[in-house]
């Protein structure tokens, strides 16, 4: 039988708001004996997977075509395999977390007001530790392969963490990550805005997947495209713990930090430019996404 679940219900049980529905059975296991009943605890295993999921696509997928010498894809399957682990990373944790997947996101959602500061520190923590153990689970899925293509871990790490083109200065690689990290926030208040023409909560997954795959084919010839922070530096450091060395920081005059400061900042110009120039306009005086203290989700 039918068990009407409603938004309130959800709310109250610490969730982020969601239409009302009808759960039919499925394969999630609603008893109080493995409940977590800490709002914040739930929140946080929650964006840990949704993250680990989106990591284990994107990675995978650029494991395979780089160490199959593109037999086994090229870079259109490698922007679609981050493209579809945003997409269930969403779907997975978007309504218990809200599936932020990246820290520019977070904090950029702080602030403007729709995003509680205290919770950002743990999201961080989250989404890092997911792009750490996501990296090292397609390591050691993939190291019979690395092992004949790299033994000596010299010529890889590009695979698993971003770096520039050569011929592409770290100052054009930090305009170059803010500004497709811009776009990439732009979008998502547009996607998530109710007063423009915002998708639905069933298409909100897909329209957020869409725009990574088209930043990803529009800007990642300068940088390889990180416009995550822990979707770079979780990696960094597995490498770093998995026989590459401190190199995978030093190189390209310590280039790590750009993957982290840009896409930060990126996250609040892209939010500001939309807030000033299109969500402050609207003929219903409102703010952008979400009211005044009410938490940002997909």
């Amino acid at each position: 039988m039918a068990t009407p679940v409603h938004a309130t219900d959800k709310t109250e049980h610490g969730y982020v708001e969601l239409e009302a529905h009808e759960v039919n059975g499925g394969p999630v296991v609603n008893s109080s004996r493995f409940a977590i009943k800490n709002p914040a605890v739930r929140e946080a295993f929650a964006e840990f997977v949704a993250v680990f999921v989106m990591m284990s696509f994107g990675l995978a997928a650029t494991c395979q075509s780089i160490l199959s010498s593109h037999a086994y894809g090229d870079f259109t399957q490698i922007v679609f395999g981050w493209g579809i682990g945003v997409l269930f990373g969403i779907h997975i944790a978007g309504g218990v977390s809200g599936s932020h997947l990246n820290p520019a996101i977070t904090t950029t959602a702080a602030l403007f007001g729709m995003f509680p500061w205290k919770k950002v520190p743990t999201y961080v923590a989250a989404q890092t530790l997911a792009s750490y153990l996501a990296a090292l689970f397609v390591y050691v899925l993939y190291r019979p392969l690395l092992n004949v293509a790299d033994p000596e871990r010299q010529t890889t790490h590009a695979i698993f963490a971003t770096y520039p083109n050569e011929y592409v200065s770290n100052g054009i690689a930090f305009l170059t990550e803010m500004f497709a990290t811009a776009l990439l926030v732009g979008g998502i208040f547009a996607v998530l805005d109710q007063h423009n023409r915002p998708a639905s909560a069933f298409s909100a997954p897909s329209a957020v997947a869409l725009l990574v795959v088209g930043i990803g084919m529009a800007f990642s010839v300068n940088t390889g495209c990180a416009i995550n922070p822990a979707r770079d530096f979780g990696p960094r450091l597995m490498m770093l713990t998995a026989g590459w060395g401190s190199r995978v920081f030093t190189l390209n005059h310590y280039y790590f930090w750009v993957p982290i400061v840009a896409p930060t900042l990126g996250g609040a110009i892209g939010g500001f430019v939309y807030v000033v120039l299109i969500g402050h306009h609207h003929p219903q005086k409102a703010t952008v996404v979400r009211k005044p203290g009410e938490q940002f989700h997909f």
